[in-house]
Order: C-alpha cells, then sequence, then structure tokens
C-alpha cells in the first residue's frame, strides 16, 4: 500500500512505512531525528537508541540529506512536529545514497538556484508554488467546465502571427517557415463557431528580448471565447472566474500560502464587483502619480504598476487606442479610434494578468485591419471565412499563468513560477 505523509493522520497508533527523501536531520542526546519528505509534506521520525536496529540508528545519525530511505514507524500525533505527527521509527532501510548535496541551508544567489532549479524545486517553497500553480490550473478549467465550455486544443506551430510579427520563433517545418505559437485564440474563433463557448490551453512561445520579473519566453496560457458575448459580458466573464479561483485557494491551499508567508488579507480583498475603467481614466491616474505618459502611448510594467496600486483588487482597463491593439480587436462604435479591449491588472503592482476584449465580426473591417497591420492576406483566408459563413459577435480573452500564479503567492519574479522557466538568457536546465 502506498501510504504518503498528506494521508499520515488515518494511520495514527499504527505501523506504516514511508518511502521518501531525508530533508533533514539532528541528534539530542540518545535520540536521532530525520525530517522525511516524500513529495506530500514532511514529517519528524523519532530514533531512540536501543528501541531500533544498531545499524538504523547508526544511518539515522549519518545518512547525507536527500538520501532516499524506507523508514518504517508508529505514527503518533504530536501537535509541535511539523504537520502535526510524527513517526516512532522501528528501522530504516537505505534505497539509494546521495552525494553532498549542493543545496545547502546557507543563502545561495538565484543564479546558482537557476543552475540547480532541478533540484532548488524539492525545497519546501518551491513545492508550495507548484502545489498553488496546480490549484489554480484546477480552479480555471473547472470554472470554465461548470459554465458550459468545451476545451479543444489548438496547434503549437502556426503559420501567421497573432501577436506582432516581432515576437515570433521561427521552425523549419519540411523546408516551409512556420512559428511557435503566439496564441490559440484565432483558432479559437473558429471553434466557438462550431460549441458556442470553448477555451484552450497550453504553452505559448514569445521572443520578446525583455529582461524583467514578468516576462517568460514561453509560458502557459488559458484562452476562452465566447460566441454572441460583446466586452461587457466578457469582462463579467473575467471577474467571476478570478474571484471563484482566488477563493479555492484560499480554501485549498491555506498551508502552502503560508509557507510562502503570503499576506491572506491581500487576497480576502479580492471581492466583485472590480474598478472598471477605460483607458484615459488610467492615464489621469497616471499623469496624477506624476507620470509622463500620452494618449497613445501603451502602458509598460511601470505604468500598470501605478494603476493596480490605485485599487486593492483587480483593475480592468478598457477602450484602448486602436492603434497599440492587435488587428483583430474590434472598434468601440461611439469612437472608431478606440478598441473594444480590457486588461485586467492585478493589485500589489503585479501588472496585467488578463488581456482581451470583442473581436471585428465584420469581414470589410477586418479586411482593411489586414492591410492597415501590413498583414500578409493568404495566411489568414481561413480566419476570414469565420467571417463569411454566418459572421457573429464574439469576445475572449487569455490569462497568463505564470503572472497569475507570482500575484497568488506573492512572488518577486515569474522565474519561480514554473518548473522550469525559460528566459531569454537561460535555457538550462
Amino acid at each position: 500500500m502506498d501510504i504518503t505523509i498528506d494521508k499520515i493522520g488515518s494511520w495514527i497508533d499504527k505501523e506504516v512505512t514511508l518511502y521518501g527523501w531525508v530533508y533533514n536531520r539532528r541528534s539530542s542526546g540518545k535520540i536521532r531525528f530525520v525530517i522525511l519528505r516524500d513529495g506530500t509534506g514532511i514529517i519528524q521520525c523519532v530514533f531512540v537508541n536501543g528501541q531500533v536496529p544498531e545499524k538504523a540508528f547508526e544511518l539515522a545519525d549519518n545518512i547525507p540529506q536527500e538520501s532516499s530511505v524506507a523508514i518504517t514507524g508508529i505514527v503518533r500525533a504530536e501537535q509541535r512536529a511539523p504537520g502535526g505527527y510524527e513517526l516512532t521509527a522501528t528501522d530504516l532501510k537505505i534505497i539509494a545514497f546521495a552525494e553532498p548535496y549542493p543545496i545547502t541551508p546557507k543563502e545561495h544567489g538565484i543564479e546558482f538556484l537557476m543552475e540547480h532549479r532541478h533540484l532548488w524545486l524539492r525545497s519546501r517553497r518551491q513545492n508550495a508554488i507548484l502545489r498553488i500553480r496546480n490549484e489554480i490550473i484546477k480552479g480555471l478549467r473547472d470554472y470554465l467546465d461548470e459554465h458550459g465550455f468545451l476545451c479543444c486544443d489548438t496547434p503549437i506551430l502556426t503559420p501567421a502571427s497573432v501577436e506582432g510579427t516581432t515576437t515570433l520563433f521561427p521552425v523549419d517545418y519540411y523546408g516551409e517557415q512556420v512559428y511557435l505559437t503566439q496564441s490559440g485564440q484565432l483558432y479559437n474563433e473558429a471553434i466557438c463557431a462550431a460549441v458556442r463557448k470553448t477555451y484552450c490551453f497550453g504553452p505559448t512561445f514569445r521572443a520578446e528580448k525583455s529582461k524583467t520579473r514578468r516576462h517568460l519566453t514561453e509560458f502557459w496560457m488559458l484562452e476562452p471565447e465566447m460566441a454572441f458575448y460583446d466586452l461587457n459580458m466578457t469582462m463579467d466573464l473575467m471577474e467571476d472566474m478570478i474571484c471563484a479561483v482566488i477563493s479555492r485557494v484560499l480554501n485549498k491551499r491555506m498551508d502552502d500560502l503560508k509557507t510562502l508567508e503570503r499576506d491572506i488579507n491581500q487576497l480576502n480583498a479580492v471581492k466583485k464587483p472590480f474598478p472598471r475603467i477605460t483607458y484615459a481614466e488610467a492615464l489621469e491616474i497616471l499623469k496624477k502619480a506624476g507620470m509622463s505618459v500620452q494618449f497613445g502611448d501603451d502602458f509598460g510594467g511601470d505604468e500598470e504598476t501605478v494603476i493596480s496600486q490605485a485599487f486593492d483588487r483587480p483593475v480592468m482597463v478598457h477602450r484602448f487606442p486602436a492603434r497599440i491593439k492587435a488587428f483583430y480587436m474590434k472598434r468601440a462604435p461611439e469612437d472608431p479610434n478606440l478598441a473594444l479591449g480590457v486588461d485586467m491588472l492585478a493589485p500589489e503592482g503585479y501588472g496585467e494578468i488578463i488581456g482581451g476584449g470583442q473581436r471585428e465580426d465584420d469581414i470589410n473591417e477586418l479586411e482593411k485591419r489586414l492591410v492597415e497591420y501590413k498583414l500578409p492576406r493568404a495566411p489568414y483566408q481561413w480566419y476570414l471565412d469565420i467571417r463569411r459563413y454566418g459572421s457573429f459577435p464574439h469576445s475572449g480573452f487569455g490569462l497568463g499563468l505564470e503572472r497569475t500564479v507570482a500575484w497568488v503567492c506573492g512572488l518577486k519574479h515569474v522565474r519561480e513560477t514554473i518548473p522550469f522557466p525559460r528566459l531569454l538568457e537561460r535555457v538550462y536546465p
């Protein structure tokens, strides 16, 4: 039977065997303490001289950190122990001795830790981040699944740009140049014409030469697309989904948040309704903060930080200047110089976590945009067909998973939000 530390409370006063790795050890007189981790939690194993085989007692005093072991013992409730339980050991067997472990309790620089990312993942902090990331993923998918969305996979290899031609990773495809996907959105637009509400969730790639705490070259994105939705309906959905996910994390991953020393009050403040401001109103916030910005300027990390810090919960900024948004964005009926787009900015200075809006559903307007944005017509013929054969109003958005995880966990940099981050100057390990 596979007994794990996270379920150890079901085995009080019973003898069990736990398999895992030595997280730490210490001695006190005739007692040896081995802290065991098994990937689901940690537990203190107590070895008393004379009550365990002599060989097991010696091993408990000398076994190197991260050696893999099997420890047998009686489960005891102990409030002072990590996790509230401990194991009164009766035996210890070695599976594999570890060499001297390079990551020690002393302070290590970030470059060293990134070089040893494959080992750094074993720490309690990184384990907590991975579990919260997983909970966010499950929460997002469950929310959409329960609200009538169908998950459909979109291609990784694409013939055309979605988010601008300067951030594409080219790939040779049997002598033809294609690109790693920047987004599944265009394909989602075709799928929602078939199933009404769809989403894809997978890796996306942006060849941005950005060395900021918010950028990865490979990241995961959740992208819903909804037929017969306008911008306001889309903002309602974004707001409701984020509230549901934050509530779920607070309910199910509180221990992991405590491990990260996350300020829970900040997450508890994430309640509906979220503020909704126009781009013009956002400009006023920036100008009052002393920032030099003009109408038509796109917002970078500094601007997003200032705007988001003006609110205690996510804020949605909508109606951006059309010229700074993608070709597929529908223009506002009250002013064709504005796009019906929206960015959701997370509080505490974390910036944009969601970007989306209403799509142009008029084929004539979309054809004009291809010319205006100097995009080749041929690769987009199928995309125009969506409007040619039964066009319909539709909207969608993309949620950047790693930025969302950084915000929820209270991390300073997205490099800790994914097991093996791909950065401008890092593809190892």
